[in-house]
């Protein structure tokens, strides 16, 4: 089933919940959310495309991590890669792993890497998220960095950032109180929102948008 999650209660434990090695508590800015956050969008496809695809999955999420490994597949390789559509990728955090394993990917600010290690995120979820133990998560994702090609260096700024889990947060925040997402994964197509479903559900939406 999908998780449920009490929006306002989650933004404010993962808001004030201790990042161990990743991050030290930060104050929040007193800015705009855009100046505030800085998150940009995670996007692949064609950005001028008539139909758009926001997904909002969770990191720690077994549905969102089966998703990726079936229907995801099907949809990038007739969709995605093939122009139809953009795709757009929104992090929703039930807990502060989540929040880590997005810092890991959002490591360097590089689309093409994002997405590669958002793939082996998924593909290893049971195994770095084993044990539930703080400090062997956060060893688990910085390894998944570093495979990906990540320096020590660049690790060790992005996981001690503060500044930028407070970040998260908040766009997490504004993203799911905004488009009412109470469940992952969720979708919005051309602002339309739908639940998990199989691709074959997926396809046939996706051809009547795009016969619009």
């Amino acid at each position: 089933m999908n998780r449920r999650f009490l929006l306002t209660t989650a933004a404010a434990a993962l808001a004030t919940a201790p990042l161990s090695a990743f991050a030290q508590e930060a104050a929040a800015p007193e800015a705009t959310m855009e100046e505030q956050t800085g998150i940009p969008e995670m996007v692949l496809g064609n950005p001028d495309a008539a139909v758009e695809v926001i997904e909002y999955a969770s990191f720690t999420c077994p549905h969102c991590a089966a998703f990726h490994a079936d229907q995801f597949q099907q949809l990038k390789a007739n969709y995605i890669d093939t122009g139809k559509i953009r795709f757009v990728y929104r992090e929703i955090y039930f807990d502060r792993f989540g929040l880590w394993a997005s810092m890991i990917a959002r490591c360097g600010g590089n689309t093409d890497r994002f997405f590669g290690i958002s793939d082996v995120i998924y593909d290893t979820q049971r195994e770095w998220t084993a044990g539930g133990d703080p400090a062997q998560i956060a060893a688990n994702l910085r390894q998944i960095g570093k495979v990906a090609g990540l320096e020590d260096e660049t690790l060790d700024a992005c996981m001690s950032d503060g500044a930028q889990a407070q970040a998260l947060v908040d766009w997490f925040t504004e993203n799911s109180t905004r488009d009412a997402v109470e469940g992952t994964p969720t979708f919005l197509i051309n602002g339309e929102k739908f639940s998990n479903m199989s691709y074959a559900a997926f396809a046939e939406i996706l051809d009547a948008k795009l016969a619009e």
